[in-house]
């Protein structure tokens, strides 16, 4: 079963068990899917998988940015709402890299392009990037290039 499938599976799931804000969730998940597939195309157009999982990061990555502002903002109310999203969407999201595995791919990615100085650091974090396969965050994997390339 492939991401797709599997959200609408789960809207399904989650009608039955009558989980409004889970449903809520997942039918905009589902909607971003087939904005994304428009653009690339039609509404017929499958997604393929990474496309489909970075459609589901940077919604995550939304409600990320939400929390902020809302806590900024004095909104804690709004925050935990978000809060919930992202813990539904962060289910579908895949296991984030330990630590050591970061550590040990910024290194890879350094040795493999003979960086010696952040000067290298675009090319770097570009190829650290492919290899995380959206399994790390942005500034994480840039807080690790820029302390590996002093």
């Amino acid at each position: 079963m492939d991401f797709q499938d599997r959200i609408d599976a789960d809207i399904k799931e989650a009608m039955k068990a009558k989980q409004a804000m889970r449903l809520g969730v997942l039918r905009m998940l589902k909607s971003a899917l087939k904005n994304a597939a428009i653009e690339l195309g039609g509404a017929d157009v499958h997604l393929e998988e990474a496309a489909a999982q970075a459609v589901l990061r940077k919604e995550a990555k939304k409600r990320q940015d939400s929390i902020e502002g809302f806590q900024n903002g004095g909104r804690p109310e709004l925050a935990e709402k978000e809060r919930e999203e992202l813990a539904f969407l962060a289910a579908y999201l895949p296991q984030p890299l330990s630590p050591e595995e970061l550590e040990a791919l910024v290194s890879a990615a350094i040795a493999e392009l003979g960086a010696t100085s952040k000067a290298a650091m675009g090319q770097v974090m570009k190829l650290a990037t492919e290899k995380a396969a959206g399994r790390i965050d942005g500034r994480a994997l840039s807080a690790a290039v820029s302390a590996k390339l002093q």
